[in-house]
């Protein structure tokens, strides 16, 4: 099959841009539709009363995939946008009273971990080293090149470099090799909530998420994500990609040769159909029957990452002691994996996410006001009603008051929320997740669903449900994936 001269990408979230922008860099003419009023999925903003929330991804982590995706088309991410380094990388307040800051001082990680075992330090010094090999070669050999078949990894290449790799067993079995302190289990595995698992569902391999965390660093990047966005929307304009929002598609409907893509107002004729749009509403909502891959049963029967309950909050006054970046976490949080991934509830005890971009960017709060947003991690398909939402904001305040001593409860001057049903809404997500399927053991590389559709030539899959998975970096990666298999 020759490449196509013409497609239409479905879904502006990171990983459509980025197959948008390959795609139109080998010459192809890219039509990018995009449901919402805004280019970049789950990387939305809201702005209200001179405050700017991102709304999804928050952690600029992976600098080196950001790099490699701009290298490609002869840029540098500061073309685009700056990046300011964090220091603390992040703040924990545990729920006994214990806080601990973790930064790129590996001198002072070393001594924070021995200061909860004797013998952690050196064992973290093995556990990073550890984390890196599985990065450089995981990253080389088998994120950045797909390996869509069993036959794939039955060769000397692989067998060569995935000697002495994770590749086996769960993150919970590795890091109980290396640590017996349960703060310091939680420390390099609190990661594993962005993957969508948990320690016991997640392969080992994941353990390159301490490289990531404390040798490659946590950044800021000028504008929040929207500036990351905001530079790939410039990028892909430059390289001729067309771009249409408020565009919802209706309709893909494969004829010979290639494809009509429908929308309410608009048909777009293309060679080749890329969606970064939900895989499971793609194939069951957009596609005639005979063209799809999964039926319901095999969506129902999938691990979904979590879902969320999202708080954002515009606050009169500052909110120290946290950090740009602070996590709150139980001294035994196995109960919360359990009500995500076990007997689906809202968390009685919850580990969240706070994030306060105001202590870095004077631009996303008014003067003399915060910006911060609680991310409760939850299971996907929870009740979502008002009084739910209600009921569950007061616990998730009243704690956050009393682990951290933040009481904003009367400060507040702006506040949304967002949860299951406007992940459904809004993105079309399978379940209300957040973030797409988990990284399980069973739902990892061959083992999620292909990029290329085995039912319908021509049309192609993109984004966190794809491999690599989950994540704003993966999503690049998954582009540049896809993007391959159509050309």
């Amino acid at each position: 099959m020759s490449s196509p001269t013409s497609a239409v990408v479905v879904g502006g979230g990171f990983g459509g841009l980025s197959t948008a922008c390959y795609l139109a860099d080998a010459g192809v003419d890219v039509t990018l539709l995009e449901k919402n009023d805004q280019i970049g999925g789950r990387a939305s903003v809201l702005e209200t009363d001179g405050f700017r929330f991102d709304m999804g991804p928050s952690w600029y982590l992976m600098p080196d995939v950001f790099e490699n995706f701009f290298a490609d088309f002869g840029h540098v991410p500061e073309d685009f946008y700056d990046l300011q380094p964090l220091d603390p990388h992040y703040r924990i307040f545990f729920k006994d009273g214990d806080r601990v800051d973790m930064t790129g001082d590996l001198d002072h990680v070393r001594s924070v971990f021995e200061s909860y075992e004797a013998g952690a330090g050196d064992a973290f010094e093995d556990y990073l080293a550890k984390s890196e090999r599985n990065y450089d070669v995981g990253m080389e050999h088998f994120v950045y090149e797909d390996r869509p078949r069993l036959r794939d990894y039955l060769s000397l290449d692989v067998a060569r470099n995935a000697r002495g790799l994770s590749l086996l067993g769960s993150m919970e079995d590795h890091v109980d090799d290396y640590f017996d302190h349960e703060k310091l289990k939680q420390i390099v595995q609190y990661s594993l909530v962005f993957l969508g698992g948990s320690p016991s569902n997640t392969p080992a391999l994941y353990n390159l998420m301490t490289h990531v965390d404390f040798n490659l660093g946590v950044h800021y990047p000028e504008g929040g994500m929207r500036g990351v966005v905001d530079g790939i929307v410039t990028l892909a304009e430059d390289l001729g990609v067309t771009f249409h929002t408020d565009a919802a598609v209706e309709r893909i409907q494969p004829h010979e040769p290639g494809f009509t893509v429908a929308t309410a107002d608009a048909e777009y004729e293309a060679d080749a159909v890329v969606s970064d749009a939900d895989y499971a509403h793609t194939e069951l909502e957009l596609l005639p029957a005979q063209y799809r891959q999964f039926d319901e049963g095999y969506w129902d029967s999938r691990t979904y990452a979590p879902s969320a309950f999202l708080l954002y909050l515009g606050v009169e006054g500052d909110v120290d002691p946290l950090s740009h970046h602070t996590l709150v976490l139980p001294t035994d949080w196995e109960e919360h994996f359990a009500e995500i991934f076990d007997d689906p509830a809202y968390p009685d005890d919850p580990a969240y996410y706070v994030c306060v971009p105001s202590d870095t960017d004077d631009s996303v709060a008014p003067d003399g006001h915060s910006n911060l947003f609680v991310l409760v991690p939850i299971a996907p398909g929870l009740e979502d009603t008002p009084e739910i939402r209600e009921e569950y904001r007061d616990l998730v305040l009243a704690d956050l008051a009393e682990n951290t001593g933040v009481d904003v409860r009367d400060r507040i001057r702006v506040e949304e929320s967002f949860s299951v049903s406007d992940f459904a809404e809004r993105y079309n997500s399978y379940q209300g997740t957040a973030l797409g399927m988990a990284h399980t053991l069973t739902q990892t590389a061959l083992f999620r669903p292909p990029h290329a559709s085995e039912s319908c030539d021509g049309l192609y899959f993109t984004g966190a449900n794809t491999t690599p998975g989950i994540g704003v970096p993966m999503c690049l990666i998954s582009g540049e994936l896809t993007a391959d298999y159509v050309l």
